[in-house]
């Protein structure tokens, strides 16, 4: 006969990891669209009360946004959104260039004619308003952009990789973005990626993608207080 005690403890462990599954994603969304400032301190009673949670789920969230580097616990203090320096944003785009660059190399050898076409697709859509309605929309536009390029690379390791810098890329992609121009700038560029892609023309995929994110880069370190390096 089957024990109900232990079914019930599997529901409820899925519930808690649903939970927190929740208050992590909808923090990070906080910081990735700015709503929580780089150095802001992170309450957290005013955390689990908005969010309607326990106090213990919400610090579980901030650990797993801890190790994604979005949030530095800071002792007596607690845990605050972190702060990246312009050293930090040369090494994340130094990085971010490289595997891009391999990624869409990998893409142009590997990708099926549907991956190529769902690529083409995820860039038209970053060209209608809907996409740029909003930082959010913009920022979703463009992570669905590089999940498909990702996902038709034929390279897991290139995949995990920028994921797991992805979050805080992402802090900075926003910041490239918002400069007056960039949209349709990078809108140009992709466009040159994408269809070097669809000639399977895997040299020029790569040159002109590490060509992109050089461009971003120069942005965002021309954000950055030259006081403050």
């Amino acid at each position: 006969m089957e024990d109900l005690s232990e079914t019930l403890d599997m529901d409820l462990s899925r519930e808690v990891v649903s939970l927190r599954q929740r208050a992590t994603d909808k923090i990070r969304e906080a910081i990735l669209t700015g709503k929580f400032s780089p150095g802001q301190r992170l309450v957290e009673r005013d955390l689990w009360q908005s969010l309607g949670i326990s106090r213990t789920v919400v610090r579980e969230a901030l650990q797993h946004l801890q190790a994604e580097g979005l949030i530095t616990i800071i002792p007596y203090k607690g845990p605050v959104v972190a702060t990246l320096t312009l050293q930090d944003a040369n090494a994340l785009y130094e990085v971010r260039g490289s595997l891009e660059s391999l990624a869409c190399a990998g893409f142009a050898k590997n990708a099926s004619d549907v991956q190529i076409k769902a690529l083409r697709a995820a860039l038209e859509f970053l060209r209608t308003p809907q996409a740029s309605s909003t930082a959010k929309n913009l920022l979703d536009a463009k992570n669905a952009f590089y999940a498909t390029l990702l996902e038709g690379c034929g390279n897991k390791v290139i995949g995990e990789i920028l994921t797991q810098l992805n979050n805080r890329v992402s802090v900075l992609r926003r910041v490239s973005l918002g400069s007056p121009g960039r949209l349709a700038q990078t809108l140009l560029e992709l466009e040159e990626v994408v269809q070097a892609v669809e000639r399977r023309d895997a040299q020029t995929a790569a040159r002109l993608a590490a060509a992109h994110v050089a461009k971003a880069a120069e942005i965002v370190r021309a954000s950055f207080d030259p006081e403050s390096t």
